[in-house]
């Protein structure tokens, strides 16, 4: 019978892999050990190999494509084998399950679908000159609008530059036009109450027509009319420049009443509004007012009297500017960043301490080092050493939170964190307390290597119990780390400075590096990660001790 291929699990984080390259074809045999496939995973693109001879008789996925893990992406047999009974045996355990879930969406369309009663729909209604004014999306952090005034009750005559409502948002308290004409025939909210973005608020139309077929189809806009807003009225906003309610407006009210067109006609054009008749109802300022307006003569200024201070008030030139950005699909490795960073953080309660260390002496030893090691050290490679060797002496800061147990780890396996293209890998370096600085080194720099060329094996990113991120090589200062869970702490490293320092009493120049420590407060508390900043600041600050 044929052997399914499935897209296998290659690392502990892998939710899915991106098909790079098939290196076979179908028709093409195929041994135990060849390469079918090349697999972006979230860590590195890895060769996936066939574990069974035969013929390559189906591909089922696309170079370039996403899989889940367990999905199927081929099938293996012999030549001329039907392998469709092997393909409808994979398949038909998820059969059942599907067809589980299909009365339950045949009920959800049947409840999406509400009577529309003995009236008209909502697009008959539009064919009919009928206008549904609905909650508009007045700010991009707006869920609902309270209604604070209404400017028409229903019945009213409504010309499409009137004032509807004036809507208090999270943000201000804005217009609402509804730009059409013809009867006010309904209010769906009371004045003080609030609409969701999308629900119906009024209808506007010729006096007299049934809207009960739109008012029994619910408040939310069918997802066809979401989908080509250009072709719907949209509801028009103009900010009302005030967070209170306003009473109905009238000719001797002290706003300005003006349409949004019209205020933007008068901005661009540098017209103050104080200055033109409104020609609409109610004095309000329209389109045409603006167009027609003739500034009158400014009438010769007035010699300032002595001892006044001048009132002029400045002018803020307009600049117009382009809103342009471009997008890009998340690649594997972003996704699960995102994700395992983003449950880090909001999971484990993180706290942060912060100590300075006196680099003179482990300045002069690397220089010492590096004049006989056959493997240049670097800075971090000494701290990688220290923070091993601390973490000996200190087993609860090398510790992970499981739930119902704390696991103290005996060995000491630090990560390193090492920018790559896509995003952050995180290899391992294994036993370190044990490894001489040279070692320590090499392995690092091994591992970056493989990292650029994206070739670390899940073995090189499994297994750290602590993790180191630097950050010094940039020139930053100090900075605070995301834990890698499911270790119990991070060290973040910053750049070494020179400052003055005070030794014996005397300022001197020094060199100095900040540390700090995140901590997850479930398994590390403070005085806990604060002896261990200290068992780390000596051993760097007397680097002969790393030695012993």
């Amino acid at each position: 019978m044929a052997d399914v291929i499935k897209m296998p699990k290659m690392s502990d984080t892998m939710t899915e892999g991106v098909l790079a390259k098939w290196h076979k074809k179908v028709g093409d045999k195929v041994k135990s050990g060849d390469v079918l496939a090349e697999v972006e995973t979230d860590k590195a693109t890895m060769d996936m190999e066939s574990y069974w001879d035969g013929t390559l008789l189906y591909v089922g996925v696309e170079e370039g494509q996403a899989v889940p893990v367990d999905a199927i992406m081929a099938v293996i047999g012999k030549e001329g084998e039907d392998y469709k009974a092997a393909l409808a045996a994979e398949q038909g355990a998820s059969a059942p399950a599907a067809e589980s879930e299909a009365p339950k969406a045949e009920e959800k369309k049947e409840e999406a679908a509400p009577a529309q009663g003995g009236g008209l729909s909502e697009e008959e209604l539009a064919a009919k000159g009928v206008t549904v004014i609905r909650m508009p999306l007045l700010s991009d952090t707006m869920t609902e609008g309270v209604i604070a005034e209404w400017h028409k009750k229903v019945g009213d005559k409504v010309k499409d530059d009137d004032v509807l409502a004036d809507v208090e948002t999270d943000k201000a308290t804005m217009e609402v036009m509804g730009y059409a004409t013809g009867n006010l025939l309904h209010i769906g909210v009371e004045k003080g109450q609030a609409a969701k973005v999308n629900g119906i608020i009024a209808i506007v139309g010729p006096e007299g027509t049934d809207v009960s077929g739109i008012l029994a189809g619910g408040s939310t806009p069918a997802a066809a009319k979401a989908e080509a807003p250009k072709e719907e009225k949209q509801t028009t906003t103009a900010d009302a420049g005030s967070s209170a309610p306003v009473a109905q407006s009238s000719s001797s009210d002290s706003r300005v009443k003006a349409s949004p067109l019209a205020k933007k006609i008068a901005k661009d054009k540098g017209i103050d509004l104080s200055q033109v008749s409104g020609s609409a109802e109610g004095g309000r300022i329209i389109k045409k007012d603006i167009e027609n307006f003739k500034p009158a003569a400014a009438p010769q200024a007035e010699a300032p009297k002595a001892g006044s201070a001048p009132a002029a008030a400045p002018v803020i030139p307009t600049f117009v500017g382009e809103v342009k950005f471009t997008e890009q699909p998340v690649s594997q490795m972003r996704k699960v960043i995102a994700k395992r960073l983003a449950e880090s953080l909001f999971t484990a309660p993180h706290f942060y301490l912060t100590i300075s260390i006196d680099m003179d002496n482990a300045m002069a030893a690397r220089t010492a080092i590096n004049a006989v090691a056959p493997v240049k050290v670097s800075f971090n490679d000494i701290v990688i050493k220290a923070v091993a060797v601390a973490l000996k002496k200190h087993p609860a800061v090398n510790s992970s939170w499981g739930g119902d147990k704390i696991r103290f780890n005996e060995h000491t396996n630090i990560g390193v964190a090492m920018a790559v293209e896509d995003g952050l890998l995180v290899p391992v370096v294994r036993f370190a307390d044990g490894k001489s600085l040279s070692h320590i080194s090499a392995e690092v720099k091994d591992f970056g290597a493989k990292a650029k060329a994206k070739k670390l094996q899940p073995a090189d990113w499994e297994g750290s119990t602590f993790t180191v991120s630097n950050l010094g090589m940039f020139g930053i200062d100090e900075f605070t780390s995301i834990i890698n869970s499911p270790d119990g702490a991070i060290l973040s490293v910053g750049a070494i400075q020179a400052i003055p320092v005070v030794k014996n009493g005397a300022v001197v120049p020094g060199n100095v590096m900040k540390l700090t420590l995140g901590c997850d407060h479930r398994v590390v508390d403070g005085a806990t990660g604060a002896a261990f900043l200290q068992t780390l600041k000596g051993l760097l600050e007397e680097p002969i001790r790393l030695l012993a």
